[in-house]
């Protein structure tokens, strides 16, 4: 299958504005950063490696572990492998238990499966907000310190 159509089977231009909204919307009531990623396949070289090191190695490229109170969230999904893997900066962590990601993963997951994939990652998007707007609410002087798009590459 070709790249482009499989993109197009996956997410169409609407559905990514749609998830890039949601994003804005959410981050209009806290301080925190939400990104998504959306690789369609890995790389020769990237296959030899955990989808853990690779989303890791895409947090820093984008520099989500630059913000300014360490609230960087972001899903990285590989749409041929179908998997994804959730990565949270530091200041997150410390307000959240271990278990509320695997909650957040499940429910993922059950979407994906039902190729509900705009449908599960903007419901991604509203309950990692839930989160971020009770620990970070919005500040007098908060800016957008990232894109709101979504990275597909």
């Amino acid at each position: 299958m070709e790249v482009g159509r499989l993109m197009k089977q996956i997410l169409s231009k609407e559905e990514l504005s749609k998830i890039s909204s949601t994003i804005s919307e959410v981050e209009k009531q806290t301080s925190g950063e939400i990104r998504v990623v959306v690789k369609k396949r890995l790389s020769f070289f990237e296959k030899r490696k955990k989808i853990r090191d690779l989303a890791f190695k895409e947090f820093y490229k984008l520099k989500m572990n630059e913000t300014k109170d360490k609230t960087g969230v972001m899903i990285y999904i590989l749409v041929k492998e179908k998997k994804f893997e959730i990565i949270a900066d530091e200041g997150i962590q410390n307000k959240v238990a271990p278990f509320y990601w695997d909650v957040i993963s499940q429910t993922l997951s059950e979407r994906f499966l039902h190729n509900e994939f705009c449908k599960g990652i903007c419901d991604f998007v509203n309950e990692v907000g839930i989160v971020l707007i009770k620990e970070f609410p919005i500040k007098h002087d908060d800016k957008n310190e990232l894109s709101n798009e979504v990275i597909i590459s």
